[in-house]
């Protein structure tokens, strides 16, 4: 079965370089594909120091548009999906979000952070079905395109229709990992303005998918 990672990355220049390094480590990986969301730092010319395939948007398009780019440009049965904004990824916390789609038939696994930070524990820990942390088979994909998705609601978008289609998705425990924040990147107003839209997005596709699932 071949895996491809997937990594959605819009001006994450600080953090992609690791992130990169440790998937690259992993010969299991056929293709490592970053998916440079209207980019305007050295985040593209970070990813290309790594054996990575590169797809440069020209203005930023939404997360959402970024990761559905690198899926129709790779033929992979399992899609690996990574944010570019990590920290603390190891070998261990990509096997262990692999291994059920592999080895127990498992359609979509969701990393949950466990003892990185506070603050981004808790939020995972109210909220899971928002982890950009991924491994899905690649059926999952082609099934999402009758939903609607808009920016970052496809994490949304892929936990509600999993559940609608009964497929079979397991949580698992990303011990010793977080993320950098909105607000720590942009500043907390900014940051709280992105951090709004992503949940008015969410909001948008949980209406979208359950209004055309009760017209069906």
């Amino acid at each position: 079965m071949l895996i491809s990672a997937i990594i959605p990355a819009y001006n994450e220049e600080k953090t992609i370089g690791n992130v990169l390094s440790t998937l690259s480590s992993m010969d299991f990986i056929d293709e490592i594909i970053v998916v440079s969301d209207g980019s305007c730092d050295r985040t593209v010319s970070i990813a290309k120091r790594y054996n990575v395939r590169i797809i440069e948007l020209s203005s930023n398009q939404g997360k959402s548009n970024a990761v559905l780019k690198g899926v129709s440009s790779t033929k992979a049965d399992i899609i690996l999906m990574l944010d570019a904004d990590l920290i603390g990824l190891t070998r261990e916390h990509v096997i262990s979000l692999i291994e059920p789609i592999i080895n127990d038939n498992v359609d979509m696994t969701i990393g949950i952070f466990k003892k990185g930070r506070g603050v981004t524990d808790f939020a995972q820990k109210i909220a899971p079905f928002l982890s950009g942390q991924r491994a899905i088979k690649r059926e999952v994909f082609d099934k999402l395109k009758k939903h609607r998705v808009k920016d970052y609601g496809i994490e949304m978008a892929l936990t509600l229709m999993a559940q609608e289609e009964n497929m079979n998705v397991k949580s698992v425990y990303l011990k010793d990992m977080t993320h950098v924040m909105k607000e720590e990147k942009h500043g907390f107003l900014h940051g709280f303005l992105l951090r709004l839209k992503m949940y008015l997005d969410i909001i948008f596709i949980f209406l979208a998918i359950k209004l055309k699932l009760e017209v069906l």
